[in-house]
C-alpha cells in the first residue's frame, strides 16, 4: 500500500532509482529524467500522459498489478531487443490463469478488483482489472486548502485463446478516464532562514479541471511451429485526449517574520514587505494517435539463441495551446506590451490593454513515421553468457537514421562462493518524441537530433547464506558518457526542454543492493546509490564582476543526486502469518536546484 501503489511504488526501492515526489508513479534512473524509461506490457510500449504537470494530478498508471506475472527491471546496459530510450526498461508480463480466481482492494484512497479464469479445455483464459483511485484526502495536507476532487478510473483486460497447439491469439486492452478537479482557497507557507524568515499567504478565485482519457488495444498472433522457432505478429492502436483548463486568481500578501530569538513575538508577523495580485488561465489541448505493427522472432538451438523483430509505427499528435500569466503589484501591471491581450472599454469605446506574461497560443500538426528494427545474438562458452546485438531506428521527421551496437558478458568463475561477474557497454540513441520538438513559444524545431548515451558498466552478483536463510549481494559501477542532450527544466513531474539548446554530458556512479530472508520465509532489502551527473550546454557563458563573458562549463543536470537509500523491510506476526506489516522507507539528498528563469 502507497499514495500510488502498484509497481512503481517498488521500483523506487531499488539501486540507481530515485523519486522527489510521493505522489506521482514517475522515476529517474541514474541520472536521467522520466522521458528516458521505457515501459513494455506484453513486449507493447506504453505511454504516459503528456499534459501532466504535478504529480496529484496523474492518475493511474497503465500497469495493473493485480494483473502482474514477471517483472523484469533494467538500469543499464539492456539488450538490443528492446527499445529507443537511454534511461531503463521495464517489461512486464501479465500472468496466465490456471483456474478461476478474484480479488477485491477496499481503502479510502479507492479500490481495486480483478477477475480471472480458464475454460475447462484450457484454450481460452481471461484477466479482467477495475481500479478507481482518488486522493482526495492526501491532498488535503498540502499547503494549499483547496476543494480536491481527483477522480481516476480504468479498466483493462487480457484475452487469449489457443486455437490449436502451435497457435494462439490474444488480446489486450486498456480505457482509462482520469478527471482531476481542484477549487482553491488558501494557501499559507513559511519559508526562508533564520536571518530571512517570510510567510506568503495567498486568497484564491477560480478553479482548474484536467481530464486525461487514453483508450490501447493490441492483437497478437503467436505461432510456433516447433521448439525451436517462435513468431509473433502483433498491431496495436493507442488513442490519448488531454484537457487542461483552469483560470485561477491568487491575491497574495509577503510578510516578514519576527526572527529575535529573544523576542516574545518570535515567528509572527512582523510587517508586511508587499501584496499583488495574479491571473493564470489556459485552454490547452492535446489529441494523440499512435498505430503501429510488429513482428518478434526467436531461434533458439543448443548453439545459440536468435532474437529477431522489426516495428512500423505511424504517430498523429495535435496540440493546442492557449495559456497566459498575469502579473499585477502595487496597483499596476508588469509591462510587457508585445504579449498583450486587448479588449473593448464600453466606456471608452477604446482597446483597453492588459500586460501579460508568458503568452502562449498555437496549434501544432505532427505526422511521422518511425520505423525501428533489431538482431540479437546469445551463446553460451563455458563459464561465460555472451549476448550481442544491434537495433537500427528511422523517423521521418528529421529523416535520421541511428544504429546502436550493444553487447553484454557474464561469467561464472569456478568457486567455492557462488560469484557472477558481469559487464556490458552499448550505445542508447533516443530520438525524440514529441515534447522535445517544442519550445516554450510552442515552435517545433524540426532539426532536431536523437539523444545519444553511451554505457559503461560492471558489477557483480553474490549468492550466500547467513542465519541458514539465503542472501543475495548486487553492486553496478557505471558511466554513462551522454552527447547531443537537449537540456531542460523540472516542474513537479512537468519537463520543459530547451528544444533549440544542445549539451554534452555524463552520468557516473555505482549502485549496491542486498536482499534475502532478514525474516525466516519473507524477502526484504536494502539499497544505496552514489551518483554525480553533469552537462555543459554548448554556447552558454556567464559575465564576471569585471563584465568579461566566460564559458559557464559543466553545471549539474537538474536530476544530480549524490546520494539515495531505500529500505523494503517485510514481518509478520510469527504465530500468525496472515498477518503482515512492511515499512518502506526511502531517503534523497537534496536536488540541485536555481534561481526562476535561470
Amino acid at each position: 500500500p502507497s499514495s500510488i501503489g502498484g509497481v512503481e511504488a517498488l521500483l523506487k526501492t531499488l539501486p540507481g532509482v530515485s523519486s522527489a515526489n510521493e505522489l506521482s508513479a514517475q522515476y529517474s534512473v541514474r541520472g536521467g529524467n522520466f522521458d528516458e524509461n521505457l515501459v513494455y506490457v506484453n513486449g507493447i510500449e506504453v505511454y504516459r500522459p503528456f499534459l501532466v504537470r504535478s504529480g496529484q494530478q496523474e492518475g493511474l498508471s497503465f500497469i495493473n498489478p493485480d494483473l502482474v506475472g514477471s517483472i523484469l527491471f533494467s538500469a543499464g546496459g539492456f539488450d538490443a531487443k528492446y527499445g529507443d530510450k537511454m534511461s531503463s526498461v521495464l517489461d512486464i508480463k501479465y500472468k496466465t490463469p490456471k483456474r478461476f480466481g478474484a480479488s477485491a482492494n477496499f481503502s479510502l484512497l479507492g479500490g481495486s478488483a480483478h477477475f480471472e479464469g480458464k475454460s475447462k479445455n484450457n484454450r481460452f483464459s481471461f484477466l479482467t482489472g477495475i481500479r478507481r483511485k482518488t486522493t482526495q484526502y492526501i491532498l488535503g495536507s498540502l499547503d494549499t486548502e483547496a476543494d480536491y476532487k481527483p477522480v481516476f478510473t480504468d479498466i483493462q483486460t487480457f484475452i487469449n485463446y489457443e486455437i490449436g497447439t502451435d497457435w494462439s491469439v490474444s488480446f489486450l486492452g486498456n480505457i482509462s478516464n482520469n478527471t482531476y478537479q481542484m477549487v482553491p482557497k488558501n494557501r499559507d507557507t513559511e519559508f526562508g532562514t533564520l536571518n530571512e524568515a517570510l510567510k506568503l499567504t495567498i486568497y484564491f478565485d477560480g478553479q482548474e479541471i484536467d481530464t486525461y482519457k487514453t483508450y490501447f488495444g493490441a492483437l497478437s498472433s503467436s505461432y510456433h511451429p516447433n521448439d525451436k522457432l517462435q513468431l509473433k505478429f502483433t498491431t496495436s492502436a493507442f488513442r490519448t485526449l488531454e484537457q487542461e483548463n483552469f483560470d485561477i486568481m491568487g491575491q497574495y500578501w509577503l510578510y516578514q517574520l519576527d526572527n529575535s530569538l529573544g523576542s516574545d513575538n518570535f515567528g509572527d508577523v512582523k510587517y508586511d514587505r508587499g501584496v499583488g495580485t495574479y491571473i493564470n488561465h489556459a485552454r490547452n489541448s492535446l489529441n494523440a494517435t499512435v498505430l503501429n505493427f510488429q513482428h518478434n522472432g526467436i531461434f533458439n538451438s543448443k548453439e545459440a539463441n536468435i532474437q529477431w523483430g522489426f516495428r512500423v509505427q505511424k504517430e498523429e499528435i495535435e496540440d493546442k495551446i492557449s495559456e497566459w500569466n498575469l502579473i499585477d503589484s502595487a496597483g499596476f501591471t508588469l509591462p510587457h506590451t508585445p504579449d498583450s491581450v486587448g479588449y473593448e472599454n464600453p466606456v471608452l469605446q477604446a482597446p483597453l490593454i492588459v500586460s501579460v506574461n508568458d503568452l502562449l497560443k498555437t496549434t501544432i500538426h505532427l505526422s511521422s513515421f518511425r520505423n525501428s528494427a533489431y538482431l540479437q545474438y546469445s551463446k553460451d562458452i563455458g563459464n561465460f553468457s555472451l549476448t550481442s546485438g544491434f537495433r537500427g531506428n528511422y523517423w521521418s521527421f528529421n529523416e535520421e537514421l541511428v544504429l546502436s551496437p550493444r553487447v553484454s558478458l557474464a561469467c561464472i568463475p569456478n568457486w567455492e562462493k557462488d560469484v557472477v561477474f558481469k559487464a556490458a557497454a552499448g550505445i542508447y540513441y533516443q530520438p525524440a518524441f514529441y515534447k522535445e520538438l517544442r519550445d516554450f513559444e510552442g515552435n517545433i524545431n524540426s532539426e532536431i537530433k536523437a539523444q545519444k548515451s553511451i554505457h559503461y558498466i560492471v558489477g557483480a552478483d553474490y549468492l550466500f547464506y547467513s542465519w541458514g536463510r539465503p542472501f543475495k549481494w548486487v553492486s553496478e559501477i557505471y558511466y554513462k558518457q551522454l552527447e547531443n542532450l537537449i537540456p531542460y527544466k523540472v516542474d513537479n513531474v512537468r519537463i520543459r526542454y530547451l528544444s533549440n539548446e544542445i549539451a554534452n554530458g555524463y552520468a557516473t556512479g555505482i549502485d549496491m543492493k542486498i536482499n534475502g530472508e532478514f525474516v525466516p520465509g519473507i524477502e526484504s532489502w536494502a539499497s544505496m546509490s552514489v551518483m554525480k551527473t553533469e552537462e555543459d550546454i554548448v554556447g552558454d557563458y556567464y559575465t564576471d564582476g569585471n563584465g568579461n563573458q566566460k564559458e559557464a562549463g559543466f553545471i549539474p543536470r537538474p536530476t544530480d543526486q549524490r546520494v539515495n537509500f531505500s529500505l523494503f523491510f517485510q514481518d509478520y506476526i510469527p504465530r500468525n502469518p496472515s498477518y503482515k506489516m512492511h515499512l518502506n522507507l526511502v531517503y534523497g539528498t537534496g536536488l540541485t536546484f536555481g534561481p526562476p528563469k535561470s
